[in-house]
């Protein structure tokens, strides 16, 4: 199964501007999808696979400073850069601050625009394989019976066998038997890979015994 795309998004409603990105970033084997406004992304939805966001400041209805803050509002994670032939410095700082990769200027540098797409496909890809990882490792917890997780938890604490079995009220030969079956189901090979795993679950006691 081959991994989707990466997918470069364009919205400005100058249509020689559209044209000209598509251009550029087709040139650099870049699949592009272009728009002339937020509401016409929202209708087309999102693609598979690494996303860039190119955005330009001023168009009509959303702008793209508003769509940046709806995007925030909705915890909705989309690397923006944008750009601007009417920028200014408070705008700049406040696209900046939202978390932009770039603000440019038009008439930009392409190289610049191109640098700017590169790092924020190669920042969404890792947000990408990270969900997935999370998510591998969510269906391997869940697998965990509760008296399980609850070990599981305490282990990744540094707690000892002899200091689980009496937080549990169990014998210390039944946590080795738990501590062994969450090693095997979880694939850690070491208690610092469970340790980790645990931090990418961001699991806590309360989780494992509310799970």
């Amino acid at each position: 199964m081959t991994a989707p795309s990466s997918t470069v998004i364009a919205i400005d409603d100058d249509p020689a501007v559209r044209e000209a990105l598509g251009s550029l970033l087709r040139s650099v084997g870049l699949q592009v999808r272009l728009f002339a406004s937020v509401a016409e992304f929202l209708k087309a939805g999102r693609p598979e696979g690494p996303t860039c966001l190119v955005l330009d400041v001023r168009l009509p209805g959303r702008s793209g400073l508003d769509f940046q803050r709806d995007l925030a509002s909705a915890n909705i994670s989309l690397p923006v850069i944008f750009i601007t032939g009417h920028g200014d410095i408070p705008m700049s700082v406040q696209a900046m601050k939202g978390g932009a990769i770039e603000f440019l200027t038009k008439p930009f540098r392409d190289q610049d625009l191109l640098d700017a797409i590169h790092l924020g496909l190669t920042r969404d890809r890792s947000r990408l394989e990270n969900e997935r990882t999370v998510a591998a490792l969510r269906a391997r917890f869940d697998s965990l019976t509760p008296r399980e997780r609850e070990v599981m938890a305490l282990v990744v604490t540094g707690r000892l066998n002899k200091q689980i079995a009496g937080d549990l009220g169990v014998s210390e030969i039944t946590v080795k038997v738990h501590r062994g079956q969450v090693m095997r189901k979880m694939g850690a090979s070491s208690l610092p890979d469970l340790a980790r795993m645990a931090d990418k679950l961001k699991l806590t006691a309360e989780e494992s015994q509310s799970s």
